[in-house]
């Protein structure tokens, strides 16, 4: 088990199966030392946990938790072509969507759950530039998205 895997059991997490893509994409693409995810859902064992728009249906407490979930997958997709998370340099760049009702304006916070994820399990390697993004709808009604750009150490 890695060291990134042996934190995350240390939280009380498992790092999923990768998620299958819903179209013609690869979860995750390897160029040079980068990891580049798609944009990751927060499925949980093949389903949606929660649909709707934040700020409507969903709550902001539940949408920051569906993040953490998006950026678990996220950490799935970069092990499934890294080969261990160990080899993570750094977190890069973390771009986050939310699918927002028409007066919500609380996007960041949302995303501070994926945000804090990779930093409870990568530490200083995981502190990241952001974009958080409210949109209209996403895949499948889900209300969050993230992708995630990781730097790999140098075999």
């Amino acid at each position: 088990m890695s060291a990134v895997e042996a934190k995350l059991a240390e939280l009380g997490l498992t790092l999923p199966e990768v998620v299958p893509p819903l179209a013609a994409y690869q979860p995750a693409v390897l160029s040079g030392p980068y990891v580049y995810t798609a944009g990751q859902l927060p499925m949980v064992e093949g389903k949606l946990p929660v649909t709707g728009k934040v700020g409507g249906e969903v709550t902001p407490e539940e949408a920051k938790e569906l993040a953490r979930i998006c950026a678990l997958n996220a950490l799935a997709a970069v092990k499934s072509v890294a080969g261990d998370l160990d080899r993570i340099a750094r977190v890069v760049k973390v771009v986050g969507f939310v699918a927002s009702a028409a007066d919500f304006t609380g996007q960041p916070g949302v995303v501070n759950g994926a945000s804090e994820l990779l930093g409870e399990v990568l530490g200083d390697k995981g502190v990241h530039a952001r974009s958080a993004v409210g949109v209209a709808v996403l895949p499948l009604d889900a209300p969050v998205e993230v992708e995630l750009q990781v730097e790999l150490a140098q075999a």
